[in-house]
C-alpha cells in the first residue's frame, strides 16, 4: 500500500500507512516530548520511502527492541510446526518469551546472535516432486517477523503494481483478476508462461545483499539478514550449510524474494517493455509469473532475454515449463483457419485459463480449477477421512469437513468456476459416505439415509465467492 500523505490541521504533517497515522512536527515548531514506538516509526519510514525512492536508511537495528519483538511474538500464528528445538509458540508462557527476548536483545547488541538451522521437511507438489520447506525455531520466527515488518515498510512503497504475492491487499484473487483484465483489455495475442527452476533454493546471497544495498545502509541490519541466509539446514539429523537460497517456510523469505525479483525482474521488464513496439505486460505472484504480448516475434525476444537476465543472477528458466502460446481474442479463429485444435490453455495459481465465448458470441477468458489441483484436493480429503474415520466421532468430524469445503469455495469459487467446485462438493459427499460406512464391518448408512442425514446436518453447498468478470 502506498503511503498517503495529507495536510490536516496546522499542527504538522500527517502520514497514513496500513491504517495507522502518525503526526510529524514541522521543523522549527516547539517539540513535545513524545516517545514513538517502533510501529509508529515504521509508519514514518514508509512515508519517507514512498516520498523518496532513492532514500537509503542508515539506522534500523535499534528498531528491534523488546517491546516490538514481543508484539511480533503475539502476531505469530498458532498451531504451527516446531523447529529443531521441538518448541512451538504454545509451549512458551508470556514470561518465558519476555525473558527469551531480553536474552535475544543482549546477544544482538554484542553481535553474538546466531539463528538456529531450520528444520527441513518436504511436501509433495502437484507434479509429484517434493518441495523442501525450512521451519525456524520460535525465537528465530520472532526475529524474522521483526525484520520482515521493517523491510516491508521500506520496500512496499517501492514495489511495482505488477507484483502481487505476499503484499498487503494484493492476494491471489487480485492477481488472477489482473490477468483477466490484461487479456480482455490489452492487445494480447500470445502468452509467455514462465517457470523459474527452484527459485527459493537458488537465490544468490551476494546479489541479495546488493539488492538490499539499494535502500538499506545500516551494516548491522544487513549483518542480521545475512545471518538468516547462512543459518543452515538440519535434515535427518545432519547439518547442511546454505551457500545460496532462502528456505521456504521462513517468515522473512517472501519479502526477500519480492525484493530480489523487484530488482532483477520487475524493473528490468519495465525497461524492456519501453523498447517494444507492441503491447507487453508482466503479472507476477511471488516467483510465478506470466507475460502477455502482442507480437510473437517480440515475445520470443523477451523470452530469450529473460533467460539471459535470470542466469546473470544465478537463476534459470525451466525449458520444459516455459513456453509461448497463442492466446487471446483471435486465437480461436486463427486456430480454426489453420485447421488446428482449440487454443492452448495455461495454469496459474491453481486455475486453468482458457479462451471461450459468451452466449452472444463475444470473446471471453474463463478459468476453472486445474485438473492437478482438484485431483490433489480430492486426494487430500480422501486421505484425511481414511485416517480419522475410527478416531473422531461424527459430531467432531462434521465441522471440520464443512470448514474444508468452505475453504475450497473461498479460493476456487471464482466467476465461471461453479462446475468445478460443485464436482469437489459431490466427490466429498461420496467420500464421506464411503468412509463413514467403513467405520465397522456393518454398513451404517445407505445412500438415501445419508441424504436424509444431510438434510438435518447439511454441509456447505457450492457457492461463488469472488467476481472476476464485469469489474473493469
Amino acid at each position: 500500500m502506498s503511503p498517503e500523505r495529507c495536510f490536516g490541521s496546522p499542527k504538522g504533517l500527517s502520514i497514513r500507512y496500513q491504517d495507522k497515522r502518525v503526526r510529524v512536527p514541522y521543523a522549527g515548531m516547539e517539540k513535545k516530548k513524545e516517545v514513538l514506538t517502533t510501529a509508529d516509526k515504521l509508519v514514518l519510514i514508509a512515508g519517507k520511502a514512498g516520498a523518496d525512492r532513492k532514500l537509503k536508511f542508515t539506522s534500523l537495528i535499534h528498531l528491534l527492541n523488546s517491546e516490538y519483538l514481543y508484539d511480533c511474538y503475539k502476531e505469530l500464528k498458532r498451531g504451527k510446526a516446531a523447529g529443531i528445538d521441538g518448541r512451538t509458540r504454545e509451549s512458551y508462557t508470556d514470561e518465558q518469551m519476555q525473558e527469551a527476548i531480553r536474552e535475544l536483545i543482549g546477544l544482538l547488541k554484542v553481535k553474538r546472535y546466531t539463528p538456529s538451522p531450520v528444520r527441513r521437511v518436504s511436501i509433495r507438489k502437484d507434479n509429484g516432486t517434493m518441495r523442501p520447506l525450512g521451519i525456524p525455531t520460535v525465537i528465530d520466527k520472532v526475529m524474522q517477523k521483526g525484520v520482515t515488518k521493517i523491510l516491508e515498510a521500506i520496500y512496499e512503497p517501492t514495489f511495482l503494481p505488477l507484483s502481487y504475492g505476499y503484499r498487503p491487499g494484493r492476494d491471489a484473487h487480485a492477481c488472477i483478476k489482473e490477468i483477466n483484465h490484461m487479456i480482455m483489455q490489452g492487445k494480447v495475442n500470445y502468452m509467455i508462461e514462465a517457470d523459474i527452476e527452484g527459485f527459493f533454493d537458488h537465490v544468490d546471497h551476494q546479489w541479495m545483499m546488493r539488492c538490499l544495498d539499494q535502500r538499506v545502509a545500516d551494516p548491522n541490519f544487513k549483518w542480521l539478514i545475512a545471518r538468516f541466509l547462512k543459518a543452515g539446514v538440519m535434515h535427518e539429523g545432519r547439518y547442511e550449510a546454505t551457500g545460496e537460497g532462502t528456505p521456504q517456510g521462513g517468515i522473512i523469505s517472501p519479502v526477500l524474494a519480492n525484493i530480489y525479483l523487484h530488482y532483477i525482474l520487475d524493473l528490468w521488464f519495465m525497461k524492456e517493455q519501453k523498447q517494444q513496439q507492441g503491447y507487453a505486460q508482466l503479472v507476477r505472484y511471488a516467483d510465478d509469473f506470466v507475460i502477455g504480448v502482442q507480437h510473437r516475434q517480440e515475445g520470443e525476444k523477451i523470452k530469450e532475454e529473460l533467460g539471459k537476465r535470470l542466469e546473470t543472477f544465478g537463476l534459470r528458466l525451466s525449458k520444459e515449463k516455459t513456453r509461448i502460446m497463442e492466446f487471446g481474442r483471435f486465437a480461436g479463429e486463427n486456430k480454426k483457419r489453420r485447421g488446428e485444435r482449440k487454443p492452448d490453455t495455461f495454469d496459474f495459481l491453481g486455475l486453468t485459463h482458457y479462451c471461450t465465448k459468451t452466449k452472444d458470441g463475444r470473446f471471453m477468458v474463463r478459468v476453472k480449477t486445474s485438473r492437478k489441483r482438484i485431483n490433489r484436493n480430492i486426494g487430500l480429503m480422501k486421505t484425511w477421512l481414511k485416517q480419522v474415520r475410527n478416531i473422531l466421532p461424527i459430531e467432531r468430524m462434521w465441522p471440520i469437513i464443512a470448514s474444508k469445503l468452505q475453504g475450497h469455495y473461498n479460493y476456487y469459487g471464482v466467476s465461471g468456476n461453479f462446475e468445478s467446485i460443485q464436482r469437489y462438493y459431490r466427490k466429498t459427499q461420496y467420500l464421506v459416505f464411503k468412509w463413514m460406512n467403513r467405520r465397522s464391518q456393518k454398513k451404517t448408512w445407505n445412500w438415501d439415509g445419508f441424504l436424509k442425514y444431510l438434510e438435518t446436518y447439511p454441509l456447505p453447498k457450492p457457492k461463488l465467492t469472488y467476481a472476476l468478470y464485469n469489474t473493469w
